[in-house]
This record gives C-alpha cells, sequence and structure tokens, in this order.
C-alpha cells in the first residue's frame, strides 16, 4: 500500500522511525530478549466473547501489578475501543499508512492498561501485505521493553492476519463457547495452526459456560479429535461462567471486573489470571533473540 503526501509529512515521519528503530535485522539484534509474555487470544468463530475476555483479563493482570498492553489486532472491524468506552483519534491504521508511529497511536484503558487500538470498517486492512506486517511488528517489539504481558487480540477465524498474529506469540489461546458450531471452527483454527504454522500446543478457554463442568466437556471432545488426527496438544485453561452482568457491563462500555468486581464472572477471570500468572510461557525466546525476529526472519 503506497500513500503520496505532497507536504512529505509521511517521508519524514517514515525517516525519523527508521532512524529511532533501524531495520527488522540490525537493530532488533542488539536489543535484549524482552521480559514481556505475549499471549495471543483467539477463536475459530466470532461472537464467543474473545474481546471481553482480552480487556478482562487484562484487567485482571492490571490489579496484580503488572504492566499489560493489548494491541487489537482486528484490524478491519477492531472494537476493543469500543468494549472500553474509548474514542482514540488515531489508531493501526495510521501506522499502516505510515502516518503514526506505535506510540502516537496508544491509549490508556481501565487499570491503566494500554491499549493499541484497530480500525473499523476499512476492508483493505484485512489482508495486509508482508511489508506492513514486518512494519507493525518492528515497532511492536520496540514498545514493549516495559510491559509485563502483551495481549495481542486476533479476528476471528482463519485468515492469514489471524495466523501470523498467533504465530508471532509465545502463547496460542482459543477460545471456544459450548455450541457445536464454535467447536467445530475451533478444530478447524487449530488444525490450520497444527499442519501450516507447525504450532504444538494450544490452551484452550471456554466462554459462557453453565457450569464448570460444561467446560471440562467440550475440552474433552476437543481433546479426542485433536489428539487423533492432529499434531498438537490442548491444555485446559479453565471457563468463564456465564453471567449477565457481562452483558450490562458491554451496554455500559465497562468491562464486569470493573463495574462488578464480585460477581462471577468477575471471579472467573481473577482466578484465570492468577493461573496463567503462576504458570511459565511454553515457547520463550531462545539465545537472545528477539520476540519478533523469528516470524520477521521468516517474511
Amino acid at each position: 500500500m503506497s500513500v503520496k503526501d505532497p507536504s512529505n509529512k509521511v517521508i519524514s515521519l517514515t525517516h525519523r522511525r527508521e532512524q529511532k528503530i533501524g531495520t527488522a535485522g540490525a537493530k532488533t539484534k542488539q536489543k535484549p530478549t524482552t521480559k514481556a509474555r505475549v499471549i495471543a487470544i483467539t477463536s475459530g468463530k466470532g461472537g464467543v466473547g474473545k474481546t471481553s475476555i482480552v480487556a478482562n483479563l487484562g484487567y485482571a493482570f492490571t490489579k496484580m501489578g503488572k504492566k499489560v498492553l493489548i494491541l487489537d489486532a482486528d484490524l478491519g472491524l477492531g472494537n476493543l475501543d469500543v468494549l472500553l468506552g474509548l474514542a482514540p483519534k488515531y489508531n493501526l491504521s495510521h501506522v499502516i499508512m505510515d502516518e503514526k508511529t506505535i506510540e502516537e497511536i496508544l491509549v490508556e484503558g481501565p487499570g491503566k492498561m494500554k491499549i493499541l487500538p484497530a480500525s473499523s470498517g476499512i476492508q483493505e486492512l484485512t489482508n495486509l501485505t508482508r511489508k506492513q506486517k514486518i512494519n507493525i511488528l518492528t515497532q511492536l517489539d520496540q514498545l514493549i521493553d516495559g510491559v509485563d504481558v502483551l495481549f495481542i487480540d486476533t479476528a476471528a477465524g482463519i485468515s492469514s492476519n489471524v495466523m501470523d498474529f498467533n504465530a508471532t506469540a509465545q502463547e496460542i489461546f482459543v477460545v471456544v463457547s459450548p455450541e457445536p458450531t464454535s467447536i467445530t471452527d475451533a478444530y478447524a483454527l487449530m488444525k490450520v495452526l497444527s499442519i501450516k504454522y507447525s504450532e504444538k500446543v494450544c490452551k484452550l478457554l471456554v466462554n459462557k459456560t453453565t457450569r464448570p463442568e460444561e467446560g471440562r466437556e467440550v475440552y474433552r471432545q476437543l481433546h479426542l479429535v485433536t489428539d487423533r488426527f492432529l499434531d498438537i496438544s490442548i491444555e485446559y485453561l479453565g471457563c468463564i461462567l456465564n453471567d449477565e452482568k457481562v452483558t450490562r457491563g458491554v451496554k455500559s462500555q465497562k468491562i464486569v471486573s470493573e463495574l462488578f468486581p464480585e460477581t462471577q464472572a468477575s471471579r472467573c477471570f481473577r482466578d484465570l489470571a492468577r493461573k496463567i500468572s503462576a504458570t511459565p510461557p511454553v515457547n520463550l525466546p531462545k539465545d537472545g533473540s528477539n520476540l519478533f525476529l523469528r516470524h520477521l526472519g521468516s517474511d
């Protein structure tokens, strides 16, 4: 995607950014390995509550004293800012168009977590070029040094954008609801991750369950088919119990963990955050490499 600017603003901005971060292959190799834990939260089917989970988990981590950054990676239909009642002036489309740097689009959300908002209604952004992906990941790599946890809220489905953002993460959390269509689509997502991206481990989070046993049953069903047909293992993270206060929070543009901290869904998010924090990440960068170096090199 090329952008022409008669005022030469784009050229000067790009030059400043290149001076600051260098190329993907040079400057990034000299930067120490980041301490940030990077988790992609994804789903095969839309409407399973993935973005709500990202926001509430991020908030729960801030209450544990962690510095949290959330990347809304649903580039064409981003709505994390709407869920949080934010009105950012700029978003990732301005980064992709070389009009702003990632640092310049950061906004603050509940609990002082930082948000990188996506755009909405721009179809061209649903299929980024490799150069555009490298641009985003290179800048993101420079931003996360002061972050404890980076959550990547992907779009639903199995598009190349979704899969590439999943591939950059240390851990992939697959969100599923108890409906048969959601379970089927979650399997399809893990199939692509296994066959085309050589992912070996996914963690399963079941949302909107009526009781804990229902979440474990969804895990059992998926574990049976993945164990038989795919070279990928599933770890069960847990479930988020169905709670009408989540819907009330969405309508108020407030996350349930902030608005109703003692409701059952909020307790589930706190328990889940503690469980994640107590478990080391699966795929840490090796040999002093940067977080995104392997992915950038493959492009």
